[in-house]
């Protein structure tokens, strides 16, 4: 194990790696605006008002803070430990998928959506930017594959060289508010590149983190990818103006 980790207990697999040090992050937790899975703002609000439309807030919040990862890590497993619910984007994604599907998992943090489906029997690859958050999807889920990379570039290919094909392709916790703009089109791009000719795409994020919704669908239909179904909630609420659950199926 690589020597900056240490074992510290864990409620689901009795230790999880941690980095050494003190997180000293301010940021609280709060639910979503979904009313479901609890999203500690680390997702939500990881980076400062002074983010650039460019500037990738997830990025910027790792600079600002070297310990900002842990905290965010340490604070699903604090939320986990209350006896919430945080795999409620899972479930859904679980409901829509053939079974022993092959999933994509785009900025999978922690491992927590796609672990919980590769627990329930799917092929579940998890790609995210952040090493310290695959490094500990990779210790508590070793049922996926973990990748790093970012979502607008990682490039998934078979021995061929093909890319690799997804029945389903799931993005939750907000991920695509922390893209900087230019980010935004590449990741659904390679969101549409990676589907089956009838896969679909889910993505959920809330509203005021600078990316409207209206933006969303355009960027999407400019990446070949349309709206199938639209809801509020990730227990598929009526559409509002606060959160957004999108269905994507490729134009």
């Amino acid at each position: 194990m690589d020597s900056r980790f240490t074992l510290t207990p864990n409620p689901r697999r009795g230790s999880r790696p941690h980095q050494r040090g003190h997180s000293n992050s301010h940021r609280e937790s709060a639910p979503t605006a979904d009313g479901g899975t609890p999203t500690p703002h680390g997702r939500g609000d990881a980076a400062d008002s002074t983010a650039t439309p460019d500037t990738n807030r997830w990025l910027q919040a790792m600079a600002a803070n070297p310990n900002h990862s842990r905290w965010y890590a340490e604070r699903w497993v604090k939320i986990q430990a209350t006896g919430r619910d945080i795999f409620g984007e899972a479930r859904l994604a679980d409901a829509m998928a053939p079974r022993q599907a092959d999933i994509l998992d785009l900025g999978s943090g922690t491992g927590r959506v796609g672990g919980y489906l590769a627990r329930a029997g799917h092929r579940v690859v998890g790609v995210d930017l952040d090493p310290y958050l695959v490094n500990v999807a990779r210790h508590d889920w070793p049922e996926a594959e973990w990748i790093v990379g970012n979502i607008a570039t990682a490039s998934l290919t078979d021995a061929s060289g093909n890319p690799r094909l997804f029945d389903l392709a799931i993005s939750s916790g907000n991920v695509f508010t922390f893209l900087a703009r230019s980010e935004r089109r590449p990741a659904l791009r390679n969101l549409a590149l990676h589907l089956k000719p009838n896969g679909v795409g889910l993505v959920g994020f809330g509203a005021g983190r600078g990316y409207a919704f209206s933006d969303f669908f355009d960027d999407a239909a400019a990446t070949g990818l349309a709206p199938r179904f639209r809801f509020g909630t990730w227990q598929l609420g009526a559409p509002g103006d606060d959160f957004l659950v999108a269905v994507l199926v490729r134009a």
